[in-house]
């Protein structure tokens, strides 16, 4: 699965987030962002829950103003439409049991879902459709209710829906959520193999272990703040205890990464609780 580039899309960020703020509420989520996204680079998005993650990933998709800033997606301003060349893969939440559609239809939904009215099968649709299922690994479940297919299934399926138009830049909202180590693996793969064709990957995630070895670099948000910088810039005892301002500790235990005494970011204005929070 490849995209046609300019030599000159080659060297352009694909993503560029200028001085950018959010606000929620009366609670500022972070301020004074910048950040650029460059072909073939894989950026993960880290911190404590509340510390607007989901939220950064919904600015890109212009879902979510801002309050300072501006936020340009392959060349064009973010203006609170879709781009069919940002690809979206959201969390890995099971779907219900009784949802009776098929595996392809699922994908299908990426290759035709924008048109209106009932899906026509044309040709070309069906021979995109077959190439997503076959370049996730689904041919073995795709004709299956999705109701009855592991999360691991789905989550194939969502990544085939999610490329179905060659995104040149791909959004990913804790892909790897409930998924045993064999999935996560799975679906790392088709995420990295999608980056190595030259798109841009920003994902969100609270455990960086599954994709340590393809990040490029790490934003941290917490606390109102951010750093941003290679892994082994961001994940110290050092920065982190600075970000958070408060003691934490990153420790390597069994070849993975843990972070031990991260505050809370709802109650971290408040008081400090120490708690583990496995981070790579």
């Amino acid at each position: 699965m490849t995209f046609a580039a300019s030599p000159a899309s080659r060297t352009s960020p694909l993503l560029q987030i200028h001085d950018a703020a959010i606000r929620r509420d009366d609670r500022e989520l972070w301020r004074g962002l910048d950040l650029e996204v460059m072909p073939g680079e894989l950026i993960a998005v880290l911190g404590p829950s509340g510390s607007g993650k989901t939220t950064l990933l919904r600015a890109v998709l212009g879902l979510q103003g801002l309050s300072e800033g501006s936020i340009t997606a392959l060349g064009e301003r973010v203006r609170g439409r879709g781009n069919r060349h940002i690809g979206y893969l959201p969390q890995a939440r099971p779907l219900p049991a009784e949802t009776s559609m098929r595996g392809r239809d699922l994908v299908a939904l990426g290759v035709n879902g924008h048109r209106f009215g009932p899906p026509l099968p044309r040709r070309r649709d069906r021979a995109r459709v077959d190439a997503l299922i076959d370049a996730v690994g689904a041919r073995g479940f795709a004709d299956r209710p999705v109701g009855v297919l592991s999360g691991g299934e789905q989550q194939r399926l969502r990544v085939g829906q999610a490329l179905a138009d060659n995104p040149r830049l791909l959004l990913c909202d804790e892909p790897l959520t409930s998924l045993d180590l064999a999935n996560q693996q799975a679906v790392v793969g088709l995420i990295d193999a999608h980056r190595r064709t030259g798109a841009g990957v920003l994902l969100v995630t609270h455990d960086i272990n599954p994709v340590l070895d393809i990040v490029d670099r790490i934003l941290y948000l917490a606390n109102g703040r951010f750093t941003l910088g290679t892994p082994s810039e961001v994940l110290t005892t050092e920065v982190l205890s600075a970000l958070y301002g408060a003691p934490v500790f990153v420790l390597k235990a069994g070849g993975r990464l843990v972070v031990v005494g991260a505050p809370d970011a709802e109650s971290a204005a408040h008081h400090h609780t120490d708690h583990d929070e496995e981070i790579a």
